[in-house]
């Protein structure tokens, strides 16, 4: 036995030690941590227990201690954040790259099983090299393993994908199929084809940075959600993430003690400016609202004319959307209407209450936006939040015209109870855009149009776009003091949080996708 023991020791130094000191010192050239150093990193001291240690590919070396690739080239098991338990797996770049085969990706498979089994939150720590060539169908044959169970557990346990490193050709498509996606500014990049293969048929020069880098897929693509400078600060916005997370789709998001806002909520009568074709930041109104004044938005730099993130009301974790009349006036685009529906669609399948902020003065109008399928992308909006089950509330601040108001968590789509603030304006369209249309012949022969508009714009705000009117009509719950926005919040929660509702029968519904 203490041969077998000795054997055992030797075997299992072998496997922690991964790539060995060359390749980990190389690792360690390159400004990256080994995959054992982010699992210390992101989880409770301690926690770790690792799972699938000694799995092979090659069977030859199943009693030998001269080992090809420790561990496949993953790292795998389960851990605490803040102690709560979730499953995870760190590819290994020092080991074969990374690379993926069969019996690396059964060890992934094993841990998606684990978690939504136990209905726990998973965590992908990716860097890798992309499919081991050599395995050949065996290797495809694990990611489609994986998408399958991608798959299965979405919407049973948040799944969260943090790209360390490269994550290329069918290796990108598990990501792109979690919740969340973080990356590590100029060290993770992820592409289907690369910048020699897209050389090579199209003729296009590109960097690998300029094509998948951190910053393309936060703000062009989307496929992105969260930006890092470094791989520390990476770990500690998914620690962030999860705290406002439940682990399944069964529990409730963790509470927390209700805090009031740093940033003082008397401030809230200023920030909309009198002229309503100016903008403002929105987050400074979501800030005088919430716990602690603290927000964290999701795709923050992606779609930036509209706003998603989570927060707490009195302790409550809340998911929030809302329109940001900083860029495009806030507008409803096509990016917008993708981020927007996710985010909605995420927060009904994991029991958060959803906050909606509008101030939106309709669909952006364009060849571009109309040949691209906004009635497509637009029609996710509707669909979300007619399909989400959550509470929903929605405080109309500015603007709420057309159809992107009733895309906006409006009475009419399912929303428990809609708020308003007295100078908020509902209608079809703007008041001059509408008086143009009905008193297009009386401004035409007018000696003073321009004077003529403004007063038969306020005509018209008075009569048919004011908050009292939807109120009169019970699709507005209150006209609202602005200072009083949080207490309404607070109190809205309380009074539809216990909400149930039983849909038709269905296999699922046909989101415009």
């Amino acid at each position: 036995m203490e041969k077998e023991l000795r054997h055992l020791q030797e075997r299992r130094r072998l496997v922690l030690s991964g790539g060995g000191e060359k390749r980990i010192e190389e690792q360690h050239q390159r400004g990256k941590r080994t995959a054992r150093e982010r699992i210390n990193m992101l989880l409770d001291e301690g926690s770790f227990v690792e799972l699938g240690t000694f799995v092979q590919g090659d069977l030859d070396d199943a009693a030998s201690l001269d080992i090809k690739n420790p561990g496949e080239g993953v790292v795998a098991g389960c851990g605490a954040i803040d102690g709560r338990r979730v499953y995870l797996f760190a590819q290994d770049f020092t080991v074969a790259g990374g690379s993926l085969g069969e019996m690396h990706a059964r060890k992934i498979c094993r841990v998606l099983d684990l978690a939504g089994q136990n209905g726990a939150p998973v965590i992908g720590l990716n860097d890798s090299g992309g499919a081991r060539i050599q395995e050949g169908v065996c290797a495809l044959n694990g990611y489609g393993e994986i998408f399958y169970r991608n798959m299965l557990y979405s919407g049973v346990v948040p799944q969260i994908s943090v790209i360390m490193g490269p994550c290329a050709g069918g290796a990108s498509y598990s990501p792109a199929l979690m919740d969340f996606v973080f990356m590590v500014d100029e060290k993770s990049h992820m592409f289907i084809t690369g910048p020699q293969v897209i050389e090579a048929v199209t003729g296009e020069t590109i960097t690998m940075e300029e094509l998948g880098g951190a910053a393309a897929h936060n703000s062009t693509s989307g496929v992105a959600h969260f930006l890092a400078s470094g791989e520390e600060e990476g770990l500690k916005q998914v620690r962030t993430l999860l705290s406002y997370l439940p682990s399944n789709n069964v529990d409730d998001p963790p509470a927390a003690s209700p805090q009031e806002p740093l940033l003082d909520g008397e401030e809230l009568m200023g920030i909309i400016p009198d002229d309503n074709d100016k903008s403002y930041d929105i987050r400074e109104i979501i800030r005088r609202v919430v716990d602690g004044s603290v927000f964290f938005e999701v795709h923050e730099q992606y779609a930036r004319n509209a706003v998603a993130g989570f927060a707490r009301l009195s302790g409550t974790a809340v998911g929030i959307v809302a329109n940001q009349p900083l860029v495009k006036a806030g507008c409803l685009d096509i990016d917008a209407s993708d981020k927007i529906s996710r985010f909605v669609r995420f927060c009904d399948s994991f029991n958060l209450p959803l906050i909606t902020f509008v101030d939106v003065p309709g669909y952006l109008p364009g060849v571009e936006q109309e040949w691209g399928g906004i009635i497509r992308h637009g029609a996710k909006i509707l669909y979300a939040y007619a399909e989400a089950t959550v509470p929903k509330i929605s405080v109309i601040l500015r603007k709420a015209y057309g159809g992107a108001y009733i895309a906006m968590g409006s009475r009419s789509l399912g929303s428990d109870l809609c708020l308003a603030w007295p100078g908020a304006e509902i209608a079809v369209m703007g008041p001059e855009g509408a008086v143009k249309i009905i008193n297009r012949r009386e401004l035409e022969s007018s000696a003073e149009p321009e004077k003529l508009l403004r007063e038969l714009a306020q005509g018209y705000r008075e009569r048919f776009a004011n908050p009292y009117i939807a109120a009169a009509r019970g699709w507005i719950d209150e006209v609202i003091d602005p200072r009083q926005t949080r207490e309404y919040l607070c109190r809205a929660i309380s009074i539809v949080g216990l909400k149930r509702v039983q849909r038709p029968p269905r296999k699922h519904g046909n989101i415009p996708l």
